[in-house]
């Protein structure tokens, strides 16, 4: 019995390492171009202004593509398996990211930033998909914890190799990809997914989530969640320069601002899942995270800062306080059943992360009429106060038991 018990927490340990370096790479990659932005449009010989509307251009293929993604892979997980939407995804971007390396136009590096999207979207939600599945009800929090942080620490490797070579940059992470699919060889599907395969239950059904009123509301409410952390890496510290300006300061890169923001954030993953475990709720730390990120952006926005070095630590606090990535993800795949589990797991934080694109055009239309700080704050304030009133409605899930299907 022991031995079956040991052969059983091995796989759960692969799959959780795997899971996670999946993600490092997913992070790696996705935070790359924001990086190499500048350098790779200025050797494809596009001028200042073209690199900042080329380069916005660029970033909203790989955003259109990250949302196609979600939805693809989510499906393919319910019909297909966990485990071969893995595999499916990181080859698909892991090739895109190699070809990255060799665009010699704009035309060329939207299409394979599109692709790259659209192979990046499955990584998380999947990978959360299959931990909360092979793990021990009360011990999932550990799992996505372990993937969440160590995952977003790819933003660092990304700063750090991309001020070698942008080209060598895109090879490193292509490669990082397709090392991972010989580690995936070990990992075992899920045995909830294979009971439900081998049932008549709709599998991966986007009609049954959208029409089925509760259903939906439970979708909405989990998207709603994760606005706070985009509108902090979208605006907050992508525009870091910007804002450094107010404060009549010179010399913060967009690059350096990502890095300690992620930095903040994997010990922020780490924090807020070790946290459930203790206090047994999900809720309960969602809701003190969104308090404590409030504190911290109004803090960015309004304390006059006396040197770079304090607003990049301040930056690494505000990294922390939406440290809630991993617990946002394990909520919507403990809100939904085994046939919809992989769609919901992997669509939410994808439209979450397409929620910028609201935020930035709020933040843009406020700008001239009360300034950029103020117009941040209004904004932020705003995403708070959506997340905490999403959050509440929601049942607790912590130790919830899994092993169920979504009816209509």
């Amino acid at each position: 019995m022991s031995h079956i018990a040991g052969l059983r927490n091995s796989a759960m340990n692969t799959a959780v390492i795997v899971a996670a370096l999946g993600y490092f790479v997913d992070i790696y990659d996705l935070i790359l171009f924001s990086v190499v932005r500048v350098p790779s449009l200025t050797s494809l010989g596009l001028s200042p202004e073209q690199i900042t509307s080329q380069g916005l251009f660029l970033l909203n293929m790989q955003m259109a593509g990250t949302l196609i993604g979600g939805l693809f892979w989510g499906i393919l997980g319910d019909k297909k398996g966990r485990i071969s939407t893995l595999f499916g995804s990181i080859l698909l971007y892991s090739i895109a990211n190699t070809l990255n390396a060799f665009v010699v136009s704009v035309d060329q590096y939207a299409i394979l930033r599109f692709i790259a999207g659209i192979g990046l979207a499955g990584e998380l939600g999947v990978g959360i998909t299959l931990v909360a599945e092979v793990l021990p009800k009360d011990q999932r929090g550990y799992g996505t914890m372990i993937v969440a942080g160590i995952g977003v620490t790819g933003a660092l490797l990304a700063n750090v190799v991309a001020k070698l070579d942008w080209r060598t940059a895109y090879v490193v992470g292509g490669i990082m990809g397709l090392a991972l699919l010989l580690l995936r060889i070990k990992v075992v599907e899920s045995s909830m997914f294979s009971d439900v395969k081998k049932s008549d239950h709709k599998k991966g059904s986007v009609i049954q989530l959208l029409t089925t009123p509760h259903l939906l509301k439970r979708f909405i409410l989990c998207i709603l969640i994760g606005m706070p952390t985009w509108f902090v890496v979208g605006i907050l510290v992508t525009l870091a320069p910007e804002f450094a300006k107010t404060h009549g300061l010179n010399g913060i890169t967009g690059g350096d601002a990502i890095a300690f923001c992620y930095a903040g954030l994997a010990i922020g993953d780490f924090l807020s899942g070790w946290l459930s475990q203790v206090y047994k709720s999900r809720r309960k730390v969602m809701l003190q995270f969104l308090t404590f990120n409030a504190c911290c952006f109004i803090g960015y926005l309004t304390i006059p800062f006396s040197s770079a070095m304090m607003m990049y630590w301040w930056i690494f606090i505000l990294g922390i306080s939406v440290g809630f990535w991993a617990i946002f993800v394990t909520i919507a795949a403990e809100q939904f059943g085994t046939n919809l589990r992989a769609t919901v797991a992997t669509t939410v934080p994808n439209i979450a992360r397409g929620s910028l694109n609201i935020i930035s055009v709020a933040f843009a239309g406020l700008i001239p009429i009360i300034g950029m700080q103020y117009a941040a704050l209004c904004v932020g304030l705003a995403c708070t106060a959506i997340a905490i009133l999403s959050v509440l409605p929601l049942e607790e899930t912590f130790g919830k038991d899994m092993n169920y299907v979504e009816v209509a």
